[in-house]
């Protein structure tokens, strides 16, 4: 139990210093590595015949290494080039080269699911598409097929110079977001009231980025909610 606990002490740890990196943005060097240190940790909780001082040295290495390689990205584009690599283009104005998917093993079923995700279901309509180096698909379609935007259309639209504010969650008010942004109780107790609402009815309140309140109530007075997974 305590080179269990141990175990997930170092993972949490090492996850920490190694920052908010999710698993679809690694790049290859980052996978190996954090595999490695899963495979450690384990060996860490269950493996009674080595020492916790060795996986614990060991753990610790693999966590330098990769807080290392990550440095030397951020410092220096040979060094992001040397554990990242580049970007791989696959698709150039509507033509699919095959030479470079082929140095991937990077195969056209996979290319077409990648694309169906991005909502491209021909391929003359791309320009150009990249895998890039964390495996996903980057693709920017030719000027005619790409959605219209409010620019386009010289639509005005009101600025939006924030973040949307978290003002209730599970029912709680949360006063640091009310203190850092210059709002008062007595400011939301008059938002919920315009609603006709109790504090205690609500579930969730955020301000828009558009300066409107949002508030979801715990009843939510939908007859025949749906209830599937």
């Amino acid at each position: 139990m305590l080179r269990s606990i141990a175990s997930f002490a170092f993972l949490l740890m090492g996850a920490r210093i190694l920052g908010k990196q999710t698993v679809s943005q690694m790049s290859i060097f980052d996978f190996i590595a954090t595999i490695s240190m899963g495979s450690i940790a384990a060996n860490l909780a269950f493996n009674t015949d080595t020492e916790v001082h060795h996986m614990m040295i060991a753990l610790g290495v693999f966590i330098a290494v990769t807080f290392l390689s990550a440095f030397i990205s951020l410092k220096s584009r040979r060094g992001r080039k040397l554990f990242a690599g580049d970007p791989t283009v696959v698709i150039e104005n509507g033509k699919i080269l095959e030479k470079n998917m082929r140095k991937m093993r990077y195969t056209l079923d996979y290319l077409n699911q990648q694309l169906r995700e991005k909502d491209v279901f021909a391929i003359e309509e791309v320009l150009f598409a990249l895998v890039e180096t964390n495996g996903t698909l980057t693709v920017l379609k030719k000027p005619h097929f790409r959605t219209v935007t409010r620019q386009d259309l010289n639509v005005p639209v009101n600025r939006e110079q924030r973040l949307p504010i978290e003002l209730i969650m599970d029912g709680d008010v949360i006063e640091k977001n009310l203190t850092e942004n210059h709002l008062s109780q007595t400011w939301l107790q008059e938002e919920l009231k315009k609603r006709q609402l109790k504090r205690s009815e609500v579930a969730y309140a955020v301000l828009a980025a558009n300066g409107l309140v949002y508030v979801d109530t715990y009843k939510d007075h939908i007859k025949s909610p749906v209830d599937e997974e």
